[in-house]
């Protein structure tokens, strides 16, 4: 560890050693410490009133948490304590505290886990302190923290040693509370709106739901291999077809990919699905969910986002994807967005990647994602995708090459992907077809034919709107997080 001095073995033994010491004395880590106030209550309550109100009214307190710094000065000595609302000041004198409990506090080290109780009062600095008249150690900490005003530098080191890293770091504490405020203003969302949340199986007999590459186990009692899903989508439309007519999900899917700033093999999603709506309708809510959301949690509908300003309060553009692609580039036109053989011999211009026998709209994808995506700053839908890539979307009743489906865009990078649910089995069943196909020319992503699914559609799915949301990409949004990893709690990391 970089960021601790070189001695910090020495420290580690002169720790243990005061541990034995306390094992020798009795029981070294007591249970019966009761707590009965947070550092932030007492702060918003007391730090601003008048040092002399506490001359005529005495306020008894019982803090605890951990001591973050300590400065001793002869017989009085002050201390921070730190527990989840944020911090107070103790003050400890010898006379108060006893010779023997005073001289024990001395031992202490910054790390420890303390119980204080005693009665307040504001220092001459101003600053709302604890007058301790009694203390207890409650936990020995054995490791140094990082250096007092450096913290964690060593990043990778933050995420594999996240309880250090929230321990030290005010800012990544702030960004799991918003995190948590994020995924509650959602589901509060569509609670309000008289969706029912339900739970499905994280492991499958046939991965669906999303094109992704999916992890595999294997059940010893049925001796068989089962993935972790992908996605919800399936089982919500499931449930569609039981008579739930508004479902969502929000949960934990697994996809078998590489970690970047933008991945995490397991992440947090969002599904949702309403009957007798379309994909317009879920994009209208999709807008109204989102600028919700940013109000609720960051108190404005306008966020920074690593030097820009994302504005949910405007109305969010709307385009097709093929249009972006002719927007978005000045040397394409309309005849050569339309036509494979002209798109391929552009994207080959530029040394983009365009397969031989691939179609239109595969192509098109390509130069979306290749030349459009990372421009689209501003929240973006982008609508109308090809039918090749889009295999549980409804047809365009317009152009059955296309479907009714978009997907959202903001700061570069995906966050919500919706669509009017194909519900007709024929067509399913066709489009799996052209799946297994595509599997079996080598295609990892591509999905698995559903049998079951496709009994379910038989009895008959009602017209409806999907929704997935990114709940990590969405939170690094709302706390101007640069990497996926700094909102996953305990990310996923190449071995040490």
């Amino acid at each position: 560890m970089t960021d601790q001095p070189q001695d910090e073995n020495q420290l580690i033994a002169q720790r243990r050693q005061k541990l034995q010491q306390l094992r020798d004395a009795g029981n070294p880590f007591p249970n019966d410490f009761k707590r009965e106030h947070e550092a932030a209550s007492l702060q918003a309550e007391y730090a601003e009133r008048d040092p002399n109100w506490f001359k005529e009214n005495t306020v008894t307190v019982s803090v605890a948490g951990r001591m973050m710094a300590k400065r001793v000065m002869g017989k009085a000595s002050f201390a921070s304590l730190q527990d989840t609302t944020g911090r107070i000041q103790l003050f400890l004198q010898r006379d108060a505290l006893g010779e023997a409990d005073y001289a024990e506090f001395k031992t202490h080290d910054v790390g420890d886990i303390l119980g204080a109780s005693g009665s307040l009062f504001i220092t001459q600095k101003g600053e709302l302190s604890v007058r301790v008249d009694s203390l207890r150690l409650l936990t020995k900490s054995l490791r140094p923290l990082p250096e007092k005003f450096h913290g964690m530098t060593d990043q990778e080191l933050r995420y594999r040693q996240r309880y250090v890293d929230l321990i030290v770091t005010q800012k990544s504490r702030e960004t799991f509370i918003k995190r948590a405020a994020t995924i509650d203003a959602m589901r509060r969302y569509l609670v309000d709106r008289d969706y029912l949340e339900i739970e499905s199986p994280m492991m499958q007999s046939i991965p669906g739901g999303a094109s992704a590459k999916p992890f595999v186990t294997h059940h010893n009692a049925l001796d068989r291999d089962l993935y972790l899903r992908v996605a919800q989508e399936l089982p919500i439309k499931r449930a569609l077809v039981g008579g739930f007519d508004r479902v969502f999900e929000l949960n934990r899917v697994f996809r078998n990919e590489g970690l970047s700033t933008r991945h995490n093999p397991e992440f947090t999603m969002m599904e949702c699905n309403e009957a007798y709506v379309d994909y317009v309708d879920y994009m209208d809510m999709t807008e109204d969910m989102l600028r919700h959301i940013a109000q609720s949690v960051c108190g404005s509908a306008c966020v920074e986002y690593q030097g820009e300003t994302v504005d949910f309060a405007k109305p969010f553009e709307r385009i097709t994807m093929r249009d972006a692609v002719v927007a978005y580039n000045d040397d394409i036109d309309d005849a050569t967005a339309d036509d494979a053989t002209k798109l391929a011999a552009w994207l080959k211009e530029r040394a983009l990647p365009a397969p031989e026998g691939q179609s239109l709209g595969e192509l098109q994808l390509t130069a979306f994602e290749e030349t459009v995506e990372d421009k689209l700053r501003q929240p973006t839908f982008i609508t109308q995708h090809p039918i090749e890539v889009s295999p549980l979307s409804r047809r365009s009743d317009s152009n059955p090459e296309l479907t009714d489906r978009f997907e959202l865009f903001i700061t570069g990078r995906e966050i919500a992907n919706g669509f009017s649910e194909l519900n007709d089995a024929e067509d399913q069943a066709e489009r799996f077809h052209d799946q297994v196909n595509r599997k079996d020319a080598g295609d990892e992503e591509a999905m698995y034919f559903d049998a079951d699914y496709i009994r379910a559609l038989e009895y008959g799915l009602p017209p409806n709107a999907g929704l997935g949301i990114g709940i990590d990409r969405l939170v690094m949004l709302l706390t101007d997080s640069a990497s996926i990893r700094d909102v996953i709690l305990f990310p996923h990391m190449r071995p040490e």
